[in-house]
């Protein structure tokens, strides 16, 4: 979902930031690489050695480690943004409440299984409710309706592969649409 949340702010509308268009893509990639293939490779390295029992993270316990490292990485990811200070400071800003939702959810996970998966689709349609209200310039119809069908997608497959109870996925959900949109206006407020 950061990588979404970033081509949204990036590509979808432009005017959510000054980032120089030569720089776009660079940035754009080091967030995919940061968020979804380091992360990816290192929870199939945490399965392999066996600290965790399965890639669908069933049990609760399952989730404590690579939770924990997805957070140390989008710290890490944010921090680096922050210390590029000619950059537009939404990148760095948005990664930072994207982190944040990501760390509300592992402390969540020390205790309760929600739906880390719903917090992702929550927040991007916070994102994109943000973006579609503060650039009225920007016709956010469709971008919208996908991001809304992305959520109910999402979240009856989780609960079809009964991965969630459905209070796990509504709660996942209004967590990340609340972290997210709340987070979102204030950047552009």
């Amino acid at each position: 979902m950061p990588i979404l949340v970033v081509g949204m702010v990036l590509f979808g509308v432009p005017q959510a930031s000054s980032i120089p268009e030569e720089f776009k893509y660079r940035l754009f990639f080091l967030i995919v690489l940061s968020t979804l293939l380091i992360p990816m490779v290192t929870i199939l390295g945490l399965r392999l050695s066996g600290l965790v029992k399965s890639l669908h993270m069933a049990e609760l316990k399952d989730r404590t480690i690579p939770f924990l490292i997805i957070c140390l990485y989008y710290i890490l990811i944010t921090y680096f943004l922050y210390q590029k200070t000619e950059l537009d400071p939404v990148l760095w800003l948005s990664m930072a409440i994207i982190t944040s939702a990501v760390i509300f959810l592992t402390l969540v996970t020390f205790f309760w299984k929600m739906s880390a998966h719903m917090v992702g689709a929550g927040g991007f349609l916070g994102v994109v409710i943000c973006l579609a209200l503060k650039f009225t310039s920007y016709q956010m119809v469709y971008p919208l309706l996908a991001a809304i069908l992305l959520s109910g997608i999402i979240a009856s497959s989780r609960l079809y592969l009964n991965a969630h109870r459905p209070a796990e996925v509504y709660a996942g959900f209004c967590t990340g649409l609340l972290i997210c949109l709340g987070g979102f206006f204030w950047i552009w407020s």
